[in-house]
């Protein structure tokens, strides 16, 4: 084969056909080994996506994201907006690893952890197996005119896909609105909370359209995550290969012909690798941008080499220099430089997890007051938040000021501060004059709990200017 017509797969991709229309990809049903673990872990997965948001931790949902109302809980510990720091390095701790991940094993996330690979591989591609059969029933279906039976079929299907989405979508909506909510809002109906019943249109809407008709596209076209591996990847990294030292020179099978005196490698050109990839490409041209390590041309593989009496691993998960030079997998300074920010991002994290104290405190100066005098005593007012970032309530806090002689008066009494909550009050800071060596003194506030000190915090306080 020309070297030209070799490199042809490269100009163009499979969802597109030769006059630029959609092509649309009906991928034979994979059935094997790595199907049976892909379905397992999606299972699991699928089970915590749909569980997570009705979860409770001491009385706190699992993971919540409530953006609008600013409460955020990450295994039934409540975080806030004063938090978002460890939300930042909690991202480039999640960036490090999908990087190292990525060098060591490819694209394998795509193929067994992503949300959009389990959707459509795990549920709305088995509803269209279900319905419509595998492969070549697909095909002559949708090449058939719209009579009774396309009609039906579509419509059943159609309808699922419109019914998972919408289920999909009241399960994202948990996640940002929490679960009691929206088992509330089903509860008084659409009519009662309009706005809600607007959002799973819109949720719902979106997942149809990427799973009833976008589909592959999301991986091939908008998802970033394939061309990162263009400069991740090494040769040593492993992912899903072809051993063309193997299978090359393909050839069909033919009865008694003996291969090896012919040179013919052990590839029988079956294609059967091409029929069942999700994203219509031929492992055999090497990694692709569109290989999302699915693992289903491994096992149609092992299918044939099986059946004709082969070893199986022509198509395995492998690196470049394990096909070319038979090499190990090992640690190469990329990816020992890797693990160690890694494990150094990961350390301080856990560090400020452990350091972060369980209430939060702001004082700031009450907007156009700066200082009152009643004789030798200065007396400076504030409003103050107190934020619990536990799962208990905090009773009777008491606020004393630690750097000076002085009196803290709170208006409206005892401070409770629920779990997770926020109590918002003001108060009063007098000082004696004498107390005092500036116009801005920076005083401390301790915030106590049953008479333990859970939190210290500073402010400035205002006094005369002829104060010394």
């Amino acid at each position: 084969m020309d070297k030209n017509e070799q490199e042809n797969f490269r100009d163009s991709i499979a969802t597109i056909n030769e006059e630029g229309k959609r092509n649309f990809i009906h991928p034979k049903k994979p059935k094997g080994r790595y199907t049976s673990y892909r379905t397992y872990v999606s299972w699991f997965l699928l089970a915590i996506l749909f569980a997570s948001p009705f979860i409770k931790i001491n009385g706190n949902q699992f993971l919540l994201f409530n953006i609008i109302d600013r409460k955020f809980n990450i295994f039934g510990q409540p975080f806030w907006p004063q938090d978002f720091y460890l939300l930042v390095l909690s991202l480039l701790v999640s960036v490090v690893f999908i990087i190292l991940f990525t060098v060591i094993f490819g694209r394998i996330f795509c193929g067994w952890m992503c949300p959009q690979t389990i959707f459509m591989e795990m549920v709305f591609r088995k509803i269209e197996y279900w319905i419509e059969g595998d492969r070549n029933k697909q095909i002559k279906l949708s090449k058939q005119p719209w009579n009774a039976e396309k009609i039906s079929k579509k419509s059943i299907k159609w309808f699922l896909f419109a019914v998972v989405s919408f289920m999909i979508a009241n399960a994202f909506l948990a996640y940002f609105i929490g679960g009691d909510v929206l088992i509330q809002h089903v509860k008084d109906g659409p009519f009662e909370h309009v706005d809600t019943f607007l959002k799973l249109l819109v949720f719902t809407a979106v997942f149809y359209f990427v799973f009833a008709w976008f589909r592959e596209q999301v991986c091939i076209i908008a998802c970033p995550y394939g061309r990162l591996q263009g400069v991740l990847l090494d040769n040593k990294s492993i992912v899903v290969a072809y051993d063309h030292k193997r299978g090359e020179n393909r050839q069909k099978l033919r009865k008694k012909e003996n291969r090896e005196e012919k040179s013919y490698g052990d590839c029988i050109d079956c294609k059967q690798c091409v029929l069942v990839c999700p994203t219509g490409i031929d492992i055999r041209n090497g990694t692709q941008l569109e290989c999302v390590n699915c693992t289903a041309c491994i096992d149609a593989c092992d299918t044939i080499m099986d059946t004709v009496g082969f070893e199986r691993g022509l198509i395995r998960y492998a690196s470049e220099n394990n096909i070319e030079k038979g090499e190990k997998f090992s640690y190469n300074a990329r990816i020992k430089s890797y693990i160690v920010v890694l494990t150094l991002l990961l350390t301080f994290l856990v560090t400020l997890l452990f350091l972060r104290n369980d209430v939060q405190a702001n004082f700031l100066h009450l907007p156009g007051q700066l200082y009152s005098t009643e004789g030798e005593t200065i007396s400076n007012v504030y409003t103050f938040k107190l934020i619990n970032k536990t799962n208990n309530p905090f009773e009777g806090i008491d606020i004393r000021l630690m750097s000076h002689e002085g009196k803290i008066e709170v208006v409206g009494g005892q401070i409770n501060i629920p779990k997770g909550g926020l109590f918002e009050g003001t108060l009063f800071v007098k000082i004696d004059k004498s107390e005092l060596s500036s116009s801005k003194e920076k005083i401390e506030l301790g915030i106590y709990a049953d008479g333990e000190l859970i939190e210290e915090s500073h402010t400035n306080f205002s006094s005369p200017l002829q104060v010394k």
